[in-house]
């Protein structure tokens, strides 16, 4: 489907992998608005690529309902997602290992509760940011790999609210499969683990093969939301060197 003129919410979209993605939507004619906290980069953001702003928390309840009733979107991007804490499972505190599932899961349900019980209108899409450490688990973020993961769920279960509910409304789930340099998850873990491998920074982010900047990670993302082929898929995954994958088909 074309997206000229498509009503979008990004929440953080202010900066990394969501600055991408919205640039990305913006130079497909959507009409995009930004959900983050920080007022400065979203006021930079609004300037540059004139889209809309709405400075809020993703975690409170509340903003996730108000933000969606006022904006009515055709698509909800989720990829705000908070620093994991890094450091051997032996290191980690309760509330290191907790921080994901407090920001990332929390904000999560939220969303997707507003999404399913507002509702979005039939025909809406709503495509959750995973990771590909739900995938193959990070064992020096605590528990990201598993709120990650705990996000697919989330997708899965939400769609089968739509389905029992007769909504209309598509939960499809993105994963990047690299740590991307210029992120702030990216270049927090990619840093721990070089320490940890005994390697150069630049030397670890080899390992995944071509690079995938945020503005092609957008690109990409805009692929699965363009082409017919992902219309019926669930879960996408996202690299530099093979493009788009299906990780996943929707559940019969």
């Amino acid at each position: 489907m074309s997206l000229k003129d498509k009503t979008i919410v990004v929440t953080g979209g202010s900066r990394g992998l969501g600055l991408g993605l919205v640039e990305a939507l913006v130079a497909h004619g959507a009409r995009v608005t930004v959900v983050a906290r920080d007022i400065d980069a979203l006021e930079a953001v609004r300037a540059r690529l004139g889209v809309a702003t709405i400075p809020a928390d993703v975690t409170d309840e509340g903003a996730a309902r108000l933000i969606l009733s006022e904006v009515r979107p055709d698509i909800v991007a989720l990829n705000a997602g908070a620093k994991p804490r890094m450091g051997r499972l032996d290191q980690l505190s309760w509330a290191d290992f907790s921080a994901t599932w407090e920001h990332d899961v929390k904000a999560g349900l939220y969303w997707l509760q507003a999404a399913l019980n507002m509702p979005l209108t039939p025909g809406s899409r709503v495509l959750v940011v995973s990771s590909g450490a739900a995938v193959s688990g990070s064992p020096m973020s605590g528990g990201y790999g598993g709120a990650k993961r705990m996000l697919w769920f989330m997708a899965q279960y939400a769609n089968r609210v739509s389905e029992q509910k007769g909504l209309g409304i598509r939960f499809q789930v993105i994963v990047p499969r690299q740590m991307i340099p210029g992120t702030g998850i990216g270049d927090e873990a990619a840093n721990a683990y070089a320490r940890a491998l005994n390697m150069e920074l630049d030397e670890y982010f080899t390992r995944f093969g071509a690079p995938m900047p945020p503005r092609e990670f957008g690109e990409k993302f805009v692929s699965v939301l363009n082409d017919p082929k992902y219309a019926e898929g669930f879960a996408f995954g996202l690299k530099g060197d093979t493009g788009v994958t299906i990780l996943e088909e929707a559940a019969a």
